[in-house]
């Protein structure tokens, strides 16, 4: 089939007016929509969701070499849906992305695959867990214990991950409302992964071990039509405590923002709209872009006053939608490392 054809379904429409980041806020008739209090089933939910629009399984991982060189590693499956039914053959509604990339201080590398999920090209089965686009991966005898594999033109990574604590549920227990017109998604997160495997890079292997976070979302319309973009932080703090926050664009000097608190046990605060704030420092040139590649992050209920830097400014994803992802360091009142995304700076 037309391989761009796929990737414009896949996107399901081009950032415009009333259509919100890569058509995210369209209106949905006939698909699920999120609602408040959901109850969760594991782990079935770990697996897909077909009568929702969109649906990802995100992996970031902030990793040290043994050559001595910090790295970023992402691991990415989309699935967004044309109809709410599962389907098979080449006739199913169901498509699929994945996206995967390294950072290092200097280079970034990226790649990306399209699939259709009914002849077995792609797809995500909940026990065992099973994610998969081609030959890339993300399967374990359970969520807890997972080998991530993936490959481009000029690297590789095979990883495993080991969680170490519990699942997370961002906003109210699961449930984050996204807008102030109350478009939501499902989203619970797995911030407690240790990690190690092997990197392959134009020079060569390099052994590596870290840290990494999986953030798992699903909806039908996450976004209003006002909305054109985020910038979105994983942050882990050398005391133990995690962070995550996000800024959903609405103007040229607004925006809705949510941010989740997570102590070393897992136990996690939500904070609603304007309790969390992120405000650019540094403005870089990105293959002709103004993307900010430094922030000052601020969550004042919890003393967090931080600068957040990117390892590497040129982390840009040349995607079927483009995008910034990459790690980043962390100074000031907490200290530590993460991963930011910027969507909407194309």
């Amino acid at each position: 089939m037309n391989v761009k054809a796929l990737a414009v379904a896949i996107c399901l429409a081009a950032p415009a007016t009333g259509q919100g980041f890569a058509g995210l806020g369209t209106e949905v008739d006939g698909f699920s929509v999120p609602q408040p209090n959901p109850t969760f089933d594991f782990p079935a939910d770990h697996g897909a969701h077909p009568d929702y629009r969109i649906e990802w399984w995100y992996i970031t991982a902030n990793l040290d070499g043994a050559d001595g060189v910090e790295y970023g590693l992402q691991w990415t499956l989309f699935r967004s849906a044309l109809a709410p039914e599962d389907g098979t053959g080449w006739e199913t509604p169901q498509l699929w992305m994945g996206h995967a990339a390294i950072t290092t201080p200097t280079d970034h590398f990226v790649a990306e695959r399209l699939g259709r999920g009914g002849v077995g090209q792609a797809g995500v089965t909940a026990d065992p867990f099973d994610a998969w686009i081609d030959d890339w991966s993300l399967s374990g005898p359970d969520f807890d214990t997972l080998r991530m594999t993936a490959a481009g033109a000029d690297f590789a990574y095979e990883v495993d991950l080991t969680a170490t604590g519990p699942l997370v549920f961002q906003g109210d227990r699961g449930f984050s409302v996204k807008s102030s017109e109350g478009q939501a998604s499902y989203y619970y997160s797995q911030p407690f992964f240790e990690v190690a495997g092997t990197l392959t890079l134009p020079e060569g292997e390099v052994a590596v071990t870290g840290s990494a976070w999986l953030d798992r979302e699903w909806s039908s319309q996450p976004l209003g039509g006002d909305q054109t973009g985020w910038d979105w932080f994983s942050l882990s703090f050398d005391t133990g405590e995690r962070m995550m926050g996000f800024l959903l664009h609405e103007g040229e000097d607004t925006s809705y923002t949510s941010a989740t608190w997570i102590e070393p046990d897992g136990s996690a605060t939500p904070y609603p709209n304007g309790a969390f704030a992120a405000e650019p420092l540094t403005i870089t040139d990105v293959g002709g872009r103004d993307v900010p590649t430094q922030w000052q992050v601020r969550l004042p209920d919890r003393g967090v006053d931080v600068t957040v830097t990117a390892m590497n400014p040129q982390a840009w994803m040349e995607t079927s939608v483009p995008y910034w992802e990459g790690p980043v360091h962390i100074e000031g009142s907490h200290t530590g490392r993460g991963y930011l995304e910027m969507t909407g700076y194309e």
